[in-house]
């Protein structure tokens, strides 16, 4: 039993590594205007807590060419940017390493910083990861993406949708009115008819009544000269 279990440690411990892997994550291409400042994003997530040694690395390799410069490092809790590179003058640290975070801001841009910018991170004993890269385009005016076209385009649709719906109720709504308004004129033609027909009814009837007392008097009047001439 013994030796099971000294067997069974060593496997967990050869199993387990004592650093694991880094994921980092950075944009995948961002436009920017002539002269306006951009912001490029990098952060990375680790299985351990962010170590107070945690390390951000950034290079640049400009377009047509294939070489990189390294233009920042942030280690030691102390940024530093590369005072011979082509941002030392336009590049700010606006990170929070205790958030994962190792954002840089580009300031006035230019044609020439069009390239790729690769963030580098390290959270001792984290210390294994794939870099990750961005790409700027730097325009001097903003060309139109295709996800706005697609977004405006799904709008359009839906707004057409909500469009058509609400004519359908409308319609609905219209025409159970104008039956109604017909039902309620129908019925109150009927009832004029047996109005006008009970005052019809009227005259005549009130005839026919007198008629009859005429006929029930004259009756009364000759019982009573039958019965004088009898006398």
């Amino acid at each position: 039993m013994l030796l099971f279990l000294t067997l069974l440690s060593a496997g967990l411990v050869a199993i387990v590594p004592q650093s694991q892997a880094i994921v980092i994550y950075t944009g995948w291409e961002r436009h920017a205007l002539i002269g306006s400042d951009v912001r490029l994003s990098c952060s990375f997530f680790s299985w351990r807590w962010t170590s107070e040694d945690v390390t951000f690395s950034w290079s640049y390799r400009p377009d047509g060419t294939r070489d990189s410069i390294s233009i920042f490092h942030y280690t030691g809790g102390l940024p530093y940017v590369d005072n011979k590179g082509p941002f030392r003058d336009r590049l700010e640290f606006v990170g929070n390493p205790q958030r994962r975070d190792g954002s840089i801001l580009l300031k006035n841009l230019d044609f020439n910083d069009n390239g790729t910018f690769t963030c580098d991170a390290k959270n001792p004993p984290d210390i294994v990861g794939r870099a990750s890269s961005v790409r700027l385009l730097v325009f001097e005016k903003l060309p139109v993406q295709a996800g706005v076209i697609t977004g405006a385009i799904i709008g359009a649709v839906l707004g057409l949708l909500v469009l058509i719906v609400v004519i359908y109720y409308l319609m609905r709504f219209l025409v159970a009115r104008r039956v109604f308004s017909l039902s309620v004129s129908k019925h109150g033609k009927k009832g004029k008819g047996k109005e006008g027909s009970q005052q019809r009814q009227g005259p005549t009837l009130y005839a026919a009544l007198d008629q009859s007392k005429l006929k029930a008097s004259a009756s009364e009047k000759k019982k009573q000269e039958s019965r004088k001439d009898k006398k």
